[in-house]
C-alpha cells in the first residue's frame, strides 16, 4: 500500500486535523512582518521546529512546512532566488526534526503557495515558465522528505492544475492536497465557483481537495459545500477545510484576528457534515485552535443541535431585558451634545445639515451605502432615493471596507448629494493614503459639498482584493481627526494657510464591545481631544452593552457623560447563521446570546425578527442617544429603509423638515449618473 492508499485508508477512519497558522506564531514572536519567512527554517530552526511541536502537541495530524512562498519568483525580491532547493530541503528536514522529537506519528506536508500576487503579468505566464518554478520547489521538499505536498491558497485554478500536474509528473506515490481561496462572493478572481472548481479538480490526479483562507470559516464552509456538491462520488478526492480566524483588525501594527478558539471547535460538526476530511486553520489560528478542532473531532456527534434554543423567536431576548438592572436616568446622562458641532463663523461656510440637526437635538438616522463595484452608479443612487423617502437625515457612504475595491466614497457622496440633495457621511480611511493624499481628497471634498467625515484607520489589505498589498498609515485615525480639526481652523498639517476655515461635521468611531476596552475609551479620548464632533459606534444588540458604553462614559467624562453626540450603530440580522458569523468572525461585533437564540428561533422568519429586535433596542435606549448608524447587510437597502419608516412612525415629530436645496455654497456639476 503505497502513501496515497495509506492516506485514503486513514480517512476512511475519521477526519484529520491539519495545524494552523505559521507566520501569525513568527509574527507574535518578533519576527518582523515583511520577513522572509521562507528562509527562516535555514537561519531559525529552533523557532521554526518549536512552532511545529506546538502544532503537534495541540494534536495535528499533519503539519506544514514553512514553504508557502518559498519559489524563485518569491524569493527573489529577498535576493534568495538561487537557493530555492536549499531552502526547500531543510524546511522539510525542520518539519521531519519536530515530528521525531515529538514523539507522534504526524504527516509532514509540503507546502506550495501561489507563485506571487494574481497579476496580470503572473497570471498568463508561460506553462512551461510556471511549471519549472513549481518543480523546483517540489524537487526541494522531496529531498527533504516530505509525506505529501499541500498546494494551498490558490486563487487562479490554472496555475493549481499546473502545480498538481507537475508533482505527479515527479512522484506519483505522495498525497496531494489542494486547495483554493475564495473571495466573499464565493468565486475566484476569474469568477469561478466552487463547484466549477471542484469539477476541473476532481478530473485531476489530487488525492484531496478543498479551501482554505479566505474571510473566516462561515465563508470557507459555503465553498466547502459547493464543492461537495459537484463531488466526484467515493473514489473521488476528499475534501479539506483550513479557514482563517475570521477578519483581522490592526491593533498597534499587528494583525489581530477574530474568531477565537471555541469557535472553531463549534464549526466543526459543520465541517464535517459538509464532506471534510481533513480539518485545519490558515491566517491567525494558532495550536489553541487546533486543539478546539482536535477536540471537536474526537468527540462523539451530538445528536440534537439547538432544538431547545429557545421559545416564542423573542423571548429570550426580551426575558433577559426584564432581568437587567435599571438604565441610568436620561437627564445624568446628557444624551445630546455638550459640545455641538460647529457652527457658522466668519469665514467659513454654514455647517452641514447633519450638524444643524445634531444641534438641534432631532433623532437622526444615517443608513450605510456601499459604493459600486464597477463605473455604474446608478443603483447607488437610487438607493440613495429609497432612503430618503423613507426618512434618512444623511447616508453613510463606505470607503471600500473590507478592503475590497469600490468606487471610490468621495465621488460616490459627491454624486448622491449632486442628483439627491441627500447628505453623505463619508468614510474616510488612512490606511489607502498618504498625508498629502489625505489633505489633497479633504481640501477637494470641501470644495465639493461634502462635509461630514467618519474618520477611520482601515482594514488590513490582506483581508480583501490584493492579499499582497500594503497599507499606507501615515496617520491613524486619531490623526485624521487632528488633520480635519486643522483644516477646520483654515491651516493644514504644516500649519500653512488654506485661505478660509473649512467646515468639516468631524465623525469618529467607538467599538464599546472591543476586547481591550481601555485601549479603545483611550483611543476615543483622544479623538475627542484632537476634535471629534461626533460618535459612530459599531453595532450594538442588547440593552446592558448600552449601559456598559454610558456608565463607561459617565466614568471617563464626568456626570454629562459623552460630550458630543453618538449615533447608536444597529445592524439588523438576517438569520441564525448570519447572527454566528457576524459574533465570531467579524471583529468589533458582539451579539449577546439572548439575541443570537431568539434569532436561532426565528426560523424563515429570520429578517424581520432582526428588524423587530433592533427596533425593540432603539426604543429602550433612544432616550440615551442622538440617533442611529443603520448598517444594511448585503445591501439590503429595502429592509433599512423600512427599519427608518417604523422608526420614524414612532416619533414623526423627531424628523427632519423636508429636504430643500441648501448647499449654495456647493458647485454645479454634471450629472453623476
Amino acid at each position: 500500500m503505497n502513501a496515497r492508499q495509506q492516506l485514503r485508508a486513514r480517512l476512511d477512519r475519521g477526519p484529520l486535523v491539519a495545524d494552523g497558522a505559521f507566520g501569525t506564531l513568527l509574527f507574535s514572536r518578533g519576527i518582523p512582518q515583511r520577513a522572509c519567512l521562507d528562509e527562516l527554517p535555514s537561519s531559525r530552526p529552533d523557532l521554526v521546529g518549536a512552532i511545529h511541536r506546538e502544532y503537534i502537541d495541540a494534536g495535528a495530524d499533519i503539519i506544514e512546512t514553512g514553504t508557502f512562498g518559498a519559489n524563485r519568483h518569491r524569493l527573489a525580491a529577498y535576493g534568495e532566488a538561487g537557493s530555492t532547493l536549499r531552502l526547500n530541503r531543510r524546511a522539510a528536514q525542520v518539519a521531519r526534526e519536530a515530528r521525531d522529537v515529538a514523539g507522534r506519528e504526524v504527516l509532514v506536508a509540503g507546502s506550495i503557495g501561489p507563485l506571487g500576487a494574481p497579476t496580470r503579468e503572473l497570471l498568463t505566464l508561460d506553462d512551461a515558465l510556471v511549471r519549472s518554478i513549481f518543480r523546483e520547489q517540489i524537487e526541494g521538499l522531496l529531498e527533504g522528505g516530505v509525506d505529501a505536498f499541500i498546494l494551498e491558497t490558490f486563487v487562479d485554478l490554472r496555475h493549481l492544475l499546473l502545480a498538481i500536474d507537475e508533482v505527479r509528473r515527479v512522484t506519483t506515490d505522495l498525497p496531494i492536497l489542494a486547495e483554493l481561496t475564495f473571495g466573499e462572493e464565493l468565486v475566484l478572481a476569474d469568477g469561478t465557483t466552487p463547484e466549477a472548481a471542484a469539477t476541473a479538480l476532481f478530473a485531476s490526479d489530487a488525492d484531496v481537495i478543498g479551501v482554505n483562507c479566505g474571510v473566516g470559516p462561515q465563508a470557507c464552509l459555503e465553498a466547502l459545500r459547493g464543492m461537495a456538491s459537484a463531488s466526484g462520488g467515493a473514489s473521488g478526492p476528499r475534501l479539506s477545510i483550513m479557514p482563517n480566524a475570521g477578519l483581522p483588525q490592526r491593533i498597534e501594527g499587528q494583525f489581530v484576528y477574530a474568531a477565537d478558539a471555541d469557535y472553531f471547535g463549534r464549526m466543526v460538526p459543520s465541517f464535517v457534515a459538509a464532506g471534510a476530511a481533513i480539518i485545519g486553520g490558515c491566517c491567525g489560528t494558532t495550536p489553541a485552535h487546533v486543539a478546539a478542532i482536535r477536540a471537536a473531532v474526537d468527540r462523539p456527534p451530538a445528536h440534537a443541535e439547538d432544538a431547545d434554543r429557545t421559545t416564542g423567536v423573542l423571548a429570550g431576548y426580551r426575558a433577559a431585558s426584564t432581568e437587567r438592572s435599571s438604565p441610568p436616568e436620561p437627564a445624568a446622562v446628557a444624551p445630546r451634545a455638550t459640545r455641538p458641532a460647529p457652527a457658522a463663523n466668519e469665514d467659513a461656510p454654514p455647517p452641514s445639515r447633519l450638524a444643524v440637526a445634531l444641534a438641534e437635538r432631532r433623532f437622526v438616522i444615517s443608513v450605510e451605502i456601499d459604493p459600486p463595484r464597477s463605473i455604474r452608479i446608478e443603483r447607488t443612487i437610487e438607493a440613495a432615493r429609497l432612503l430618503q423617502a423613507a426618512g434618512v437625515d444623511a447616508v453613510n457612504i463606505s470607503d471600500s471596507a473590507m478592503a475590497r475595491v469600490r468606487m471610490g466614497a468621495l465621488a460616490v457622496a459627491f454624486g448622491i448629494q449632486h442628483d439627491v440633495d441627500l447628505e453623505c457621511v463619508v468614510h474616510l480611511t488612512t490606511r489607502d493614503r498618504n498625508l498629502m493624499a489625505i489633505e489633497s481628497e479633504l481640501l477637494g471634498a470641501h470644495a465639493l459639498g461634502v462635509r461630514n467625515i467618519l474618520a477611520l484607520t482601515g482594514d488590513p489589505p490582506r483581508v480583501g482584493d490584493y492579499p499582497t498589498g500594503t497599507g499606507v498609515w501615515d496617520v491613524d485615525s486619531v490623526g485624521l481627526v487632528e488633520i480635519l480639526a486643522r483644516l477646520n481652523r483654515g491651516e493644514d498639517q504644516a500649519g500653512s494657510p488654506i485661505g478660509q476655515r473649512a467646515a468639516f461635521t468631524i465623525a469618529c468611531a467607538l467599538d464599546p464591545t472591543a476586547a481591550d476596552q481601555s485601549r479603545e475609551w483611550d483611543r476615543l479620548e483622544k479623538k475627542l481631544a484632537a476634535g471629534a464632533h461626533l460618535i459612530m459606534t459599531q453595532p450594538l444588540y442588547g440593552v446592558p452593552q448600552v449601559e456598559a458604553m454610558i456608565e463607561e462614559s459617565l466614568r471617563r467624562f464626568g456626570p454629562g457623560g459623552f460630550p458630543v453626540p453618538v449615533l447608536l450603530g444597529v445592524l439588523p440580522l438576517q438569520s441564525a447563521r448570519h447572527a454566528e458569523f457576524l459574533h465570531n468572525e467579524v471583529p468589533g461585533i458582539t451579539i449577546p446570546e439572548p439575541t443570537r437564540a431568539a434569532m436561532h428561533g426565528a426560523g424563515d422568519r429570520g429578517a424581520e425578527v432582526g428588524l423587530e429586535i433592533t427596533l425593540a433596542l432603539l426604543e429602550e435606549v433612544e432616550a440615551l442617544v442622538a440617533g442611529t448608524y443603520v448598517m444594511p447587510s448585503f445591501g439590503r437597502y429595502q429592509q433599512a429603509a423600512e427599519l427608518v419608516r417604523r422608526i420614524r412612525a414612532r416619533h414623526p415629530e423627531r424628523a427632519a423638515p423636508p429636504a430643500a436645496n441648501t448647499r449654495a455654497d456647493a458647485p454645479p456639476a454634471a450629472s453623476a449618473s
